[in-house]
Order: C-alpha cells, then sequence, then structure tokens
C-alpha cells in the first residue's frame, strides 16, 4: 500500500483507507520484506513507542488485515501471513516494553520469564508520575486481553489465550476492594506495580468490560480443551457479575467513546442475555437523542475528538451487524457512516505528511489506529473469525 502524499484517501476502497491508516503508525506495509524480523516503529504514542491501548487495536487490525486480505486474495497467501506475523511481532514487542519497568531493566513485580505477563501491563504514559503518570488501567487490559483471545482464534494457538488468562488472573484482585464481599467495587487506575490504587473511583464501564472479556476468555479455554484453565475463571467472572448487580442499572453516559464501547462490550450478548440487551437499547435511544434531537454532528470538528467518535462508529456498527431489530441496525448503521463521513476530509488531509500536524502529536496513533477500526470493525465483530466459542451462561 503506497503512502504517497497525493493520495486521494477518498478515492479510496474502504480497505485501502484502513490500510493507509495503520501504515502512517506502523510503516509501510510493502517495505517489509521479512515480518518475522520486524520491528513495530516507535510510533504509538506511548513510553519507549508504545501505549497499551494504540497498540490493542493495532494488533486487532493486523488480525483484520489477515482476515480481509484472505477473503478477497485468489493467489494466495503471502499477503495474509504477513499481516499474522506483524500482529504476533508487535504483541511480542509490547510484552517487551510494557511489561518491564520504565528502565526497562527488570520485569514488572509479581512477573516471570515462565508468566511473563504475572505483573501486568503498562498504560505506558509519557510521564513517569504526576496526574496523567504512567500506571495500570483496567479498561486497557481487558483490550489487550481482548487482542491476545482474537489473535488465539486467528492463528489457531491457544497460547495467547492462555497469555490472556494469566493476565487476567494477575490483575483482576489488584482492581478489587472487598473482593471477598457481597458488594465488592473496583478501582479504576493503579500504579505501575499495581500496589497502589492511583485513582480509586470506580470506572463506569470496568466491571462490564471484566464480565464480558473474561467470559471469552473462559470459552476459549475451555473449545481448546483446557478445561481447568477456563473453569480457573470462575471465581473472577462471579466477581464482576457482583459488581454489576451492585451497581444496578448502569448508567449511560452521553460521551460518545463511552457509548460506543459499551455497545460493542454488549453486543457480545445482546441477543441472548436480557442485561446485554437492555443496556443496548438504553445506549440506542442516547445515540438517538444525541444525533437526532441535540443534532451532534453538526457541531464543528474543532471542538470534537475524532478517536472518541470512531470508537461511536465502531460500536454501532459491530451491533448493528447483531441487532435482531432490522429497523434499528439500519438507523444504527447510518449513524456509523454519518460518523466517519464527518471526518473523512480532515483524515485525508490529516494523514498527508505535510499536514500531520492538524492532528496533535499526541492524539495522532490512537486516532489513526480506532479510524482504521471504524472504517472495518472486523475482528473486533462477534462472529468475524467464525462461530464464537460457546460461553458458559
Amino acid at each position: 500500500m503506497s503512502t504517497n502524499s497525493g493520495d486521494d484517501i477518498l478515492s479510496m476502497s474502504r480497505l485501502g483507507r484502513f490500510e493507509r491508516s495503520m501504515e502512517s503508525i506502523y510503516g509501510s506495509f510493502a517495505d517489509i520484506t521479512d515480518p518475522e524480523k520486524w520491528t513495530p516503529p516507535a510510533k504509538s504514542g506511548g513510553h519507549r513507542g508504545r501505549y497499551l491501548w494504540t497498540d490493542a487495536f493495532g494488533v486487532i487490525n493486523f488480525i483484520t488485515l489477515h482476515q480481509e486480505w484472505t477473503t478477497s486474495s485468489a493467489t494466495g497467501s503471502s499477503n495474509t501471513d504477513k499481516y499474522i506475523t506483524l500482529a504476533r511481532r508487535l504483541v511480542d514487542t509490547v510484552h517487551d516494553v510494557l511489561g518491564h519497568t520504565r528502565d526497562g531493566k527488570a520485569r514488572l513485580p509479581g512477573a516471570t520469564d515462565e508468566n511473563p505477563l504475572g505483573g501486568g501491563l503498562r498504560i505506558g504514559k509519557l510521564d513517569e508520575t504526576g496526574v496523567d503518570g504512567d500506571g495500570q488501567y483496567h479498561h486497557y487490559l481487558t483490550v489487550w486481553m481482548f487482542a491476545l483471545n482474537r489473535l488465539s482464534l486467528a492463528t489457531g494457538d491457544p497460547a495467547y489465550n492462555r497469555q490472556a488468562i494469566a493476565l487476567a488472573k494477575a490483575i483482576h484482585p489488584r482492581f478489587f476492594v472487598n473482593r471477598e464481599s457481597t458488594r465488592p467495587r473496583m478501582v479504576w487506575k493503579m500504579s505501575m506495580d499495581l500496589s497502589i490504587a492511583l485513582v480509586p473511583s470506580e470506572g463506569n464501564l470496568d466491571p462490564i468490560d471484566g464480565y464480558v472479556i473474561y467470559r471469552l476468555l473462559q470459552a476459549s479455554a475451555l473449545a481448546a480443551g483446557e478445561k481447568s484453565v477456563g473453569l480457573g475463571l470462575d471465581g473472577e467472572i462471579a466477581d464482576y457479575k457482583r459488581v454489576m448487580e451492585r451497581k444496578g442499572e448502569h448508567f449511560v453516559s452521553t460521551d460518545p467513546l463511552d457509548l460506543g464501547m459499551t455497545l460493542w462490550t454488549t453486543h457480545w450478548f445482546s441477543d441472548r442475555e436480557s442485561w446485554a440487551s437492555k443496556l443496548a437499547g438504553r445506549c440506542f435511544q442516547q445515540i438517538y437523542e444525541l444525533f437526532e434531537i441535540d443534532r451532534y454532528l453538526s457541531r464543528n470538528i474543532k471542538y470534537r475528538l475524532a478517536f472518541r467518535e470512531f470508537g461511536t462508529s465502531l460500536g454501532v456498527r459491530c451491533h448493528s451487524e447483531r441487532s435482531p431489530d432490522k429497523e434499528r441496525a439500519v438507523d444504527l448503521k447510518s449513524y456509523a457512516d454519518a460518523i466517519l463521513a464527518s471526518w473523512e476530509p480532515y483524515m485525508e488531509v490529516s494523514l498527508s505528511p505535510e499536514k500531520a500536524e492538524l492532528t496533535p502529536e499526541d492524539l495522532r496513533p490512537i486516532t489513526r489506529v480506532m479510524y482504521s477500526s471504524a472504517l472495518i470493525p472486523g475482528a473486533f465483530r462477534a462472529g468475524y473469525l467464525g462461530p464464537e466459542p460457546k460461553t458458559i451462561p
């Protein structure tokens, strides 16, 4: 895929735009002659070039590229194998950087050579301390677990799902307060060594993220014949369920990213579990009010953040594919398309090296990987890689 600044992004296929945006972070894929030796450029916007949220989207997007090229290619696997290898290499690099202390001299406390994720993974914040300093976010960690799970399904290698479960087991108790009680609660941000709660308030989506992602990990382990590994998550899943029950009806935010990620999370179970279908319905109502009543997309983009709206588009598109309500599915897809349409001229210009400064430097990586995911949710979507492993009710 060429990254020529003269390319007209609007004339490209959706897949072409997806790939071009990914290349702006991870380099020209055509120039990678030996994927096994590829080192991801240090351009993910974080400490030592790695940022957990951005690179989680990067891994999932590489899996999508693999699948899209597999589907469209009639000439074999030269491209498709490349993208899976790039996903593997990105995973290894993230584990090597964010699974170590900031100076790179030691693994995080709790991690070993046998269990490299036993200490969690750092966020990758540029600052070591302060209000926006480094640490560990539960919602970043669960997205990374999901990326490992999807890589496991895409490659048929259960080792990646085992890594995700090892990470899940390691970080879970550190984010809980009064875990053994009937009314446990969670904290939003932990220190890099998981010893101190840096933000003791409870994240809005964290218990739902955990409840859904841990069940997906469990299902994959059981499908791979690893019963003891999968059932080993029963306690953690029960913890998340108790937090959800304590909180009662989930608060539905008006923030575009929160709305989108809530829809994405619920789409895994909204066709068969009432809590998910009810929450999805309330999200849809909030989206309707945001777009139809508040006329959100009429606001000047100077006062909006592209990556947050790309999260909306991602969640909306994933949910529209699964919604049994066909009329609602059409409405949802139209909102996802409208978000992309409102940002396409901006992305066309900002992806050109000469105009890259239009997006603040710290927001470029997250904006570009999430733009790709909004264009083609791909591996974010349930069933995209084939029938999903059966979850325990």
